[in-house]
């Protein structure tokens, strides 16, 4: 395998450089849209408006589902930075970045430096991280601590590794874990943990249970990990069963959160996340098991395991949703580097010819979009939106083409490296225009109506509904009307949070004083006969209303 640097030091940082302005410069663009987008900026909004870092609250209301550090970080970058869209996705945004940097940096100590480009590349310009990397979730996060310790224990155990450096990369390795845990809980544990016993029994290599470290690096591990859930369970005693029984073993057995999936979803989710790389990851994921034949520590093989196991872990649970699967992208981008540098001419022509396909479709089917509209989508959001995909499809096809070209000349480098530029930049252009969606998906446009009107200390009622971007943008909490979903949990701790019935809300509505609500259009069609109620603001998906006599009546009520 040749180790032929494609780009020289100088290019490298002209590399980076551009990449960084594009990657961070881009997560401003778009408003939040809901849920997670709202829900997780808005707990780190009220984290940081209480600075009560102990008990996270959405709405006002307390909210245990996910550990505490991203709210942290959300929390102090409001608070150092002010409350917009880019703080509240500086986290995801840092931790993708380091993502990349990290596939770099592990791939070119264990495979070389034309892998560790074209590792990071391929991970850089796949739809996994460009959208995930720029979503305010909390999968990014957890991801990169995986990452992390997955490249701690490759680093650790590699072949001429000093002592020293094995002691060092496995302290990384439990303080990674530390970070997992307290991004999204026990998962982190045993997906680490079926890692290591699933290489070990297959590549029968029992080498990484000598280094683990555990005298060191358990008391780290717990140093880090566990004060958060001591304080936490210590202020509120009903957290450690909901957060532990309920949110791991429930979540993970049951149907309870509503997310069952087929077994067989995960598999396509992965052949869409891992676009415009999907076959050459799966070839270097399959192929890789049999590329290291070697004797002693295996690190292809330990990939191909890791990657294996969160694909059967999550496939297995009764709760999906597609960002779980996320922790497979940094290993399959790194077999893929590896795989890269030893795949043949025609090989690679007849990869980047299923591109070029794939993108002249999707130039061609873009404006189909519009076919999705409907009514909170109408067709000139969709049309819009088209023309971007149109776009980005465009863009990807002439990387593809002349990607296609320079192999085709014999510069494999070039013509991949201009494949995986012209990737992430199609993905991106894609991912900004999301924007023209936003008036459906996002609660800013009809909050900055609504603001002006506003007073301290003036009612807010959520009719039937919550929308996670609304408390966000109106920079208050509301009042739960008959609508209880995830935050049950935290209302039968305090009840008197909340409206249980439309019977009491009419009470309440009709008791006199100034008032606002907001619901879908539907619920106002249901009650706009018996209730007075003016309305102030309205899109496709929500209808904010008054109680008449409070201002000028506007423009568009009735």
């Amino acid at each position: 395998m040749t180790d032929t640097p494609i780009l020289s030091r100088r290019g490298l940082w002209a590399l980076l450089l551009a990449f960084a302005v594009v990657w961070f410069g881009t997560l401003e663009y778009r408003k939040l849209i809901k849920p997670d987008e709202g829900r997780y900026a808005e707990i780190a909004r009220e984290m940081a408006l209480s600075g009560d870092f102990v008990t996270p609250r959405l709405n006002g209301i307390k909210y245990f589902e996910k550990p505490a550090l991203q709210y942290w970080v959300t929390a102090a970058a409001f608070k150092a930075f002010g409350e917009d869209e880019w703080t509240a996705r500086i986290w995801p945004g840092i931790t993708g970045f380091l993502s990349v940097l990290l596939a770099f940096f592990t791939t070119r100590r264990l495979f070389g430096s034309r892998a560790a480009l074209l590792a990071a590349s391929t991970l850089a310009g796949c739809l996994f991280m460009v959208i995930i990397g720029h979503l305010n979730t909390l999968d990014m996060g957890l991801s990169f601590f995986l990452q992390l310790a997955l490249s701690g224990v490759l680093l650790a155990n590699r072949d001429g590794a000093a002592p020293a450096e094995r002691r060092r990369w496995m302290l990384v390795v439990w303080a990674a874990l530390a970070g997992a845990m307290l991004s999204k809980g026990l998962v982190a544990l045993v997906l680490c943990g079926a890692t290591l016993v699933g290489y070990s029994l297959l590549a029968r290599d029992a080498s990484p249970w000598r280094r683990l470290e555990l005298l060191r690096g358990i008391p780290l591990f717990l140093l880090l990990a566990v004060p958060w859930f001591v304080a936490v369970s210590l202020a509120n005693p009903e957290f450690f069963h909901f957060f532990f029984i309920h949110e791991h073993f429930e979540r993970f057995l049951t149907k309870a959160h509503g997310r069952y999936q087929p077994p067989w979803y995960f598999l396509a989710v992965l052949l869409v996340g891992t676009l415009p790389w999907t076959l050459m990851m799966l070839q270097a994921w399959f192929g890789a098991w049999f590329r290291e034949r070697t004797g002693g520590f295996q690190p292809q093989r330990l990939l191909v395991v890791w990657a294996l196991v969160i694909l059967a872990f999550f496939s297995a649970s009764s709760s999906k949703l597609p960002s779980y699967i996320l922790p497979m992208a940094p290993a399959l981008a790194m077999l893929t580097g590896v795989w890269l540098c030893r795949a043949g001419r025609g090989t690679l022509l007849a990869h980047i010819g299923i591109i070029i396909a794939v993108a002249l479709a999707a130039f061609y089917f873009a404006p189909h979009i519009t076919d999705r509209a409907d009514a909170e989508t109408p067709h000139a959001m969709m049309s819009a939106y088209a023309e971007w995909a149109r776009v980005a499809a465009g863009v990807l096809l002439a990387g593809a083409v002349g990607g296609w070209l320079l192999v085709w000349r014999r510069r494999q480098g070039g013509g991949l490296l201009l494949l995986a530029v012209a990737g992430y930049l199609a993905l991106s252009i894609v991912m900004q225009g999301h924007e023209k969606l936003g008036r459906s998906n996002s609660a800013h446009h009809i909050a900055t109506e609504v603001m002006p009107l506003l007073s301290p200390g003036v009612p807010f009622y959520s009719v039937n509904m919550y929308e996670q971007t609304l408390p966000f943008y109106l920079q208050r909490t509301l009042t739960l009307v008959d609508y209880r979903d995830e935050l049950g949990f935290g209302l039968d701790q305090e009840p008197q949070l909340w409206v249980p019935t439309i019977a009491e809300f009419r009470e309440r509505w009709l008791a006199g004083g100034d008032a606002f609500a907001v619901m879908t259009p539907d619920t106002y069609e249901s009650l706009a006969g018996g209730l007075p109620m003016d309305v102030v603001a309205r899109d496709t998906r929500r209808v904010i209303v008054r109680r008449p006599g409070f201002g000028p009546a506007p423009a568009n009520a009735h």
